[in-house]
């Protein structure tokens, strides 16, 4: 895929002005966003990065258009994992409703910022060693296994990373809020604000989850270019689906079931293509191993969509069930201290304790 630079240039640009009016706006006008409005800004990245698809379809073909499509729909479901643990940090920073936007939308832009970096890194190091898929695909079988058997702990706190336990003692920091500002002086001192505590935990947050986002969606395309822009559609659309399904999220009982199997298949791929294009001198003599297939994007958008689909059909007809079962019993179906909370009163988290701990499965790492 040859990418002339005016191709990334105003690809970026668009994309980044995109970014800034957001910022403009919500900076204008700190808000709680009604359904309506998360929903109408959601369906425009939504159809954005199906537009984007098209482009690539006619500029550089199929092939790749479905290497796209397949890669956006995996860091978007991976997103979805990423909204439990926000909610919790929103929870536990006590973050005013009017100030989450901006928060989201100001960590969002650092998380894409780091997410670049980490994807120029990734390239380099596929260049020049390409049996690193081999560690790639045994990361995300790991991550996998973790998901699948981690989901189920009744832990619903946050907890910090080391490098913000680290901010936090070596700046002194205010407790008031002061709006959507990241410093304050007092007393002739510059103190940091819980603003600028936030954003950083949001960012670096992220920045964990892609620990297992990018080598997952790498097992999808080589192409840098199309890693970046899937990356970058799924996070500019995250903070409009933060305030639509941040009351859904309890409805996903079988999400960390999903996101395991999805990992597992990548992590899967990813193998079959080190073996398929091996030159380790300890396998098979450092040869390929043409005799392993190596699954084309069109098997491996099917089975994207079919994973998602079957996780959503799941998880809602569960819900549905526990919750007739709970109407005619008069108790919950579902065990756990989320049971007999009320939905009002998890409207700050929205995080249960089964997916908000197989969200932390995933940033189990330290940073």
């Amino acid at each position: 895929m040859n990418v002339p630079a005016w191709g990334w240039f105003l690809t970026i640009g668009l994309m980044t002005v995109f970014l800034l009016l957001d910022v403009f706006v919500i900076a204008r006008r700190p808000h709680v966003p009604t359904m309506g409005e998360a929903g109408r800004h959601l369906a425009f990245y939504v159809a954005a990065a199906v537009l984007f698809g098209l482009f690539v379809w006619f500029e550089w073909g199929g092939q790749y258009a479905g290497e796209f499509y397949a890669g956006w729909l995996t860091e978007y479901s991976l997103s979805v994992d990423n909204l439990f643990v926000f909610l919790l940090i929103m929870a536990s920073f006590k973050v005013p409703q009017k100030l989450q936007q901006s928060a989201l939308m100001i960590g969002i832009i650092i998380a894409i910022v780091l997410r670049g970096i980490f994807i120029a890194l990734g390239a380099v190091v596929i260049n020049a060693y390409a049996w690193v898929f081999y560690l790639f695909g045994a990361f995300l079988i790991y991550t996998a296994v973790k998901l699948a058997t981690g989901g189920e702990s009744d832990d619903d706190e946050y907890h910090e990373n080391r490098l913000l336990i680290w901010v936090e003692k070596r700046f002194p920091a205010t407790k008031a809020w002061n709006g959507t500002r990241l410093t304050v002086l007092e007393k002739g001192k510059r103190l940091v604000t819980p603003m600028f505590i936030v954003i950083l935990a949001l960012g670096t947050t992220d920045l964990l989850f892609a620990l297992d986002s990018i080598p997952a969606i790498y097992g999808l395309t080589k192409e840098p270019f199309l890693v970046l822009t899937a990356n970058i559609f799924a996070l500019m659309g995250l903070r409009q689906l933060y305030f639509l399904i941040g009351g859904l999220l309890k409805k996903l009982v079988y999400l960390s079931i999903g996101l395991a199997v999805l990992l597992a298949f990548i992590g899967v791929k990813l193998v079959m293509h080190a073996l398929h294009e091996n030159n380790l001198p300890f396998v098979n003599g450092g040869e390929p191993i043409h005799g392993v297939p190596d699954i084309p994007i069109s098997v491996s958008l099917g089975a994207i969509v079919v994973i998602l689909g079957v996780t959503t059909v799941a998880s809602l007809w569960k819900s549905r069930r526990d919750a007739a079962l709970e109407a005619a019993t008069g108790t919950s179906a579902v065990e756990g201290p989320d049971a007999s909370t009320p939905d009002a009163s998890r409207d700050e988290t929205g995080a249960t304790g089964r997916g908000a701990s197989a969200a932390r499965a995933r940033t189990n790492d330290p940073l």
